[in-house]
């Protein structure tokens, strides 16, 4: 039984010394708009040096794109999980 949880504590161990990587190794979009065939949605992203998500929005005329929107400027769901994160959407927009 000593084994069994020293080793469950190591593994403990090693997933918080090395948590995954932001969008699971994708790139990072910054600007209004999240990098065409690559970012998903909830992917995180950066407009204007604030930190953000990547959501299906109107607002920054990206096209078929997701648009990155601002942390401030998103209103999210908790309880309901996209992508293994938060819903969130654009405050004022339908959809959470």
């Amino acid at each position: 039984m000593k084994v069994t949880i020293a080793a469950i504590l190591s593994l403990a161990a090693l997933v918080v010394a090395n948590p995954m990587p932001q969008n699971a190794g994708r790139p990072v979009p910054s600007g209004a708009c999240c990098t065409a065939n690559t970012s998903l949605k909830q992917d995180v992203c950066t407009l204007n040096g604030a930190s953000g998500r990547c959501v299906p929005s109107g607002s920054a005329n990206c096209g078929g794109t997701l648009t990155c929107v601002a942390d401030a400027d998103l209103t999210c769901d908790a309880n309901t999980l996209e992508r293994g994160r938060p819903l969130c959407r654009k405050t004022g927009e339908a959809g959470v």
